[in-house]
This record gives structure tokens, C-alpha cells and sequence, in this order.
């Protein structure tokens, strides 16, 4: 199932920041919250969150890039992530990445022009016993192949 995500806001997202903000670890806490909310963090709410928790600009940022999760955009309806770990390359994940992007039409990180379909590269699954893995919305495959990455496809294109 596809999240459904409130619209940006200013006034919500101060009242999320607000509600986590005396949490210890409380900037990942409040970005997950923003993005559980939004579905990305928008730019306006970083200056938010170092005003909120007494930091700067760039400690939040930092912390907002250092995790690949938090997204700057929106994504699509459905977000397709191919692993891209040592373990997942070795057994044919560079050709299935290049085989997803040919049949989507888009790059790794890039989303679909009609929002569809966000694809995204992530750094290990856990997955190495079953590799090359992926993730669809949250749910784990494993053991793809050619016929795989295209049964995906087809599904996030319905």
C-alpha cells in the first residue's frame, strides 16, 4: 500500500519539531517525523529544526545527508531500491540496475516524469546470501534476475 502524505505546511511542521524537540537524539528524530509526515523534508523546516534545537544550519543539513533515507523531493508512488553493495554487483547487480533504468527510462536516483516510480540505489540490504536484492515499498526480494527486475518494473508501472 502507498503512504499518503499531508501537504507541506509550516505551521504542521513547527508543531511536529515541537513535539520531538526535547527527545535526546531529537534532530533524526524530528527529520523522520517530517519525512513520516511529508513524505520528504522540506528545505524550509532544516533552518526550523537548528532554530528549534539550538544548532546551526549545517549540523542539521549534515545530519540530513548523512542519511540517505531523508529525501529532499517527494518520491514517487513507489519507491524501488537496488542494492548496489559489492555482494550485489558481483552476481549481475550492475546489469540489473542498468536493465531497470533502460525500462523505466530514468537514472538512479531520479523519479519517473508522471511520479510513479522513484528508483534508488542503497548500500546493502542484508540481503548478500540472496543476491542481487532489491526493495519494493518496504518489501524485500531477493535472487533477482532478468525476468525478476522486469516483473518488478511491471508491477510499480500498473
Amino acid at each position: 500500500m502507498t503512504p499518503v502524505y499531508e501537504p507541506w505546511d509550516e505551521a504542521r511542521g513547527a508543531e511536529i519539531i515541537a513535539e520531538h524537540d526535547k527527545l535526546e537524539g531529537a534532530t533524526l528524530v524530528i527529520l523522520h517525523a517530517l519525512q513520516e509526515a511529508f513524505g520528504y523534508v522540506p528545505e524550509p523546516a532544516i533552518p526550523m529544526i537548528a532554530a528549534a534545537l539550538h544548532l546551526s544550519r549545517a549540523e542539521v543539513h549534515g545530519a540530513f545527508t548523512f542519511y540517505h533515507d531523508f529525501r529532499h523531493q517527494p518520491a514517487g508512488r513507489h519507491v524501488l531500491k537496488l542494492c548496489r553493495a559489492e555482494a550485489c554487483q558481483a552476481v549481475g547487480g550492475d546489469a540489473l540496475a542498468a536493465r531497470a533504468e533502460a525500462r523505466l527510462g530514468i537514472s538512479l536516483g531520479n523519479t519517473t516524469a508522471d511520479a510513479r516510480v522513484t528508483l534508488e540505489p542503497i548500500y546493502c540490504l542484508g540481503l548478500c546470501a540472496t543476491a542481487p536484492s532489491a526493495m519494493l515499498n518496504g518489501r524485500l526480494v531477493g535472487r533477482l534476475d532478468d525476468a525478476g527486475i522486469d516483473a518488478l518494473v511491471a508491477e510499480v508501472q500498473r
